[in-house]
């Protein structure tokens, strides 16, 4: 059994994007993470929720996240490492949209235990950024 990681990992803009679009991370979801411009659709946005979920970016993820659902605080844990994102289907969540859909299946390791997260998640547009507002868990 491996000890479990104490700190997040930190991609270099050159690495592949955690959010397994095939785009450096550079060139995909680091620029939203710096704060340096908005995800232009639902999709992009959970890209970068996930990537923040990965890297431990509690910024990013409280301010993608719906004032009417966000939590008061947000809790991230090294020790729970997200592996792959498959995103399954959008509907809507375009740039001009108001509203959007995405389901994904997130995979997680943390020790000897792995998983998966399978969630239908609503976005919403406000003021031209979007953001997640809640999600169906798939049994």
């Amino acid at each position: 059994m491996t000890d479990a990681p104490t700190a997040f990992p930190t991609p270099s803009d050159a690495d592949r994007c955690p959010c397994g679009s095939g785009d450096a991370f550079g060139a995909c979801c680091s620029p939203f993470l710096r704060g340096i411009g908005a995800p232009p659709t639902a999709v992009q946005t959970m890209r970068s929720r996930y990537t923040a979920y990965v890297v431990g970016d509690r910024a990013h993820l409280l301010a993608t996240w719906h004032p009417s659902t966000r939590p008061a605080e947000l809790d991230l844990d090294p020790a729970l490492e997200w592996r792959s994102l498959s995103i399954l289907r959008t509907e809507r969540g375009g740039p001009f949209d108001a509203d959007g859909v995405v389901e994904f299946v997130a995979a997680w390791r943390e020790g000897g235990d792995r998983g998966r997260l399978h969630e239908t998640s609503r976005f919403r547009r406000e003021g031209g950024r979007w953001t997640y507002v809640d999600g169906d868990l798939a049994r």
